[in-house]
């Protein structure tokens, strides 16, 4: 079995949790698939592309150097699936072969949680909110710059969450 050790995209390393790197047999042909678990962040960045540069640095030292289709799989933990068309599969005889009619496919979420994968990198959103508030606190609020009443709100959600034990 092939097993990954880093991937960069672009030329930019990135953290991935699990991985799978296979060959997949359909009726059109083969392909290279790369299945990693990645942070929400990582899915964000890269979901706009339709191709992406990749360099996959295999256990064994062999360094592939391909241009992969990126698609993101709804629901479940956040994943690239990254695949590329091949014509030659003799330097790829060592790779796990999968078939489009195979019940078996790579589990790479098996011992992953959100909650671990959040400590590593957590994603920020953007909120807004809408409040009635005395004048006074509503004057206040607009003083203040919005990098100290990020910090502020943080603190204080993160102190609830701890008294609700979330």
């Amino acid at each position: 079995m092939v097993v990954v050790k880093s991937v960069k995209i672009d030329g930019e390393s990135i953290h991935i949790f699990n991985s799978a790197i296979y060959i997949f047999e359909s009726s059109s042909g083969f392909s290279l698939q790369l299945d990693l678990i990645v942070s929400e962040v990582t899915v964000k960045k890269y979901r706009k592309f339709e191709n992406l540069i990749m360099e996959i640095e295999l256990e064994d030292g062999r360094i592939l150097q391909t241009i992969m289709h990126a698609k993101i799989l709804p629901g479940g933990l956040p994943q690239l699936n990254l695949f590329s068309e091949l014509d030659d599969l003799n330097e790829y005889e060592d790779f796990d072969k999968i078939n489009e009619n195979d019940s078996w496919f790579p589990n790479i979420e098996e011992g992953i949680t959100l909650e671990e994968i959040r400590k590593v990198e957590m994603p920020l959103e953007e909120v807004s909110l809408k409040l009635k508030l005395p004048i006074n606190q509503t004057e206040w609020l607009k003083a203040q710059k919005k990098s100290v009443l990020n910090e502020m709100f943080k603190e204080v959600i993160n102190d609830i969450m701890k008294k609700q034990d979330l």
